[in-house]
């Protein structure tokens, strides 16, 4: 995949060995990048994210800032999510995750990247 080097694959190897194995909220909430809500009877909220492994959202993060400007999947999409309004730092983080979810996936299945499938 577009922006994932060799650092970020021996990371996710080391620190995330369930990858491919999980399903994908079990993966994003493991990674620290699923949101959750913040609601209370007929209060409503802010949605953020918590939790997960900590090495693993930091190099992940900085792999989706390289994703962003050479993978055009997560470029489109990444593009959208600001077009529409979202933060920089909202639209990066939910990049994280659907690249987590993308690994995810191709693990599972045992293919290699392809962004016609993406």
């Amino acid at each position: 995949m577009p922006g994932i080097g060799p650092a970020v694959v021996n990371t996710l190897l080391g620190d995330l060995p369930e990858l491919g194995q999980l399903s994908n909220k079990q993966i994003a909430a493991l990674t620290g990048v699923a949101p959750y809500n913040r609601d209370s009877g007929s209060l409503r909220g802010k949605r953020r994210i918590r939790g997960g492994r900590h090495s693993v959202r930091t190099i992940l993060f900085m792999a989706t800032l390289t994703s962003v400007q050479h993978n055009p999947v997560i470029r489109r999409f990444y593009q959208r999510l600001v077009a529409d309004g979202k933060h920089k730092k909202v639209a990066l983080t939910a990049c994280i995750r659907k690249m987590v979810i993308m690994l995810n996936a191709m693990l599972r299945d045992g293919e290699c990247w392809n962004a016609k499938l993406a």
